[in-house]
């Protein structure tokens, strides 16, 4: 298939689908981090129509349309303002709903849980489809994210581990917080190859699952 990883700049879930043999391409507006000549940095939606069979979105700016963040919407932070607050949400909102929306069979966009005025700007929302976590894919770590899917089946944990670990929530301040926040978990990123790279090769679970959200 040919797989655009949009928002990537770690190559993660690029390099996982190129390693079972697909046309994996990321797209970020930074460069890529490994240094790959597979990855196009700019702008993800203006590449959208550019016939690929697969659509992950693997962090998308999600700062004002995630749950945890809603606060801010009444009462912003110091140095900042309502209008900004609110531009910025809506800048995220029409950012997800173009993923959501794009000309593309199968699509897959990660995002935290989202509160109900997020909800409300964007074009044609579904509830995600699923909700996973790191130590359902071999890591010790706790962070809860959402699947919103179109024309995938949900996917399915692959190495249940020990360990409970916020690292994720707990990393210290700094200037590069927001980067590491973003580094998509190399297990997830093998499951959505493996399972979503041969959806004709699913497994009873998988398919049963598949077809009560389709």
């Amino acid at each position: 298939m040919r797989v655009l990883v949009a928002c990537e700049f770690s190559g993660t879930v690029r390099n996982a689908f190129a390693a079972r043999g697909h046309d994996a391409w990321s797209c970020d507006l930074l460069p890529s981090e490994d240094g790959s000549n597979r990855h196009i940095v700019g702008d993800a939606r203006a590449v959208l129509g550019d016939g690929w069979d697969l659509l992950m979105v693997a962090h998308p700016p999600c700062t004002r349309l995630c749950n945890s963040g809603v606060r801010w919407l009444k009462v912003p932070p110091p140095g900042r303002t309502l209008e900004s607050m609110q531009a910025e949400l809506e800048e995220g909102a029409a950012l997800f709903s173009d993923f959501w929306n794009a000309p593309i069979e199968r699509i897959a966009v990660e995002n935290p849980v989202m509160h109900g005025h997020a909800k409300a700007l964007i074009r044609n929302f579904a509830e995600p489809a699923q909700s996973v976590q790191p130590w359902q894919f071999g890591h010790g770590e706790t962070k809860r994210t959402c699947l919103w899917l179109k024309n995938l089946p949900p996917l399915v944990p692959t190495d249940i581990v020990e360990g409970r670990e916020q690292r994720v929530h707990l990393l210290p301040p700094g200037p590069t917080r927001w980067k590491e926040r973003s580094r998509f978990f190399a297990g997830i990123a093998a499951a959505m190859a493996d399972q979503w790279g041969d959806l004709d090769g699913m497994t009873p679970t998988q398919r049963d699952l598949f077809e009560r959200v389709a």
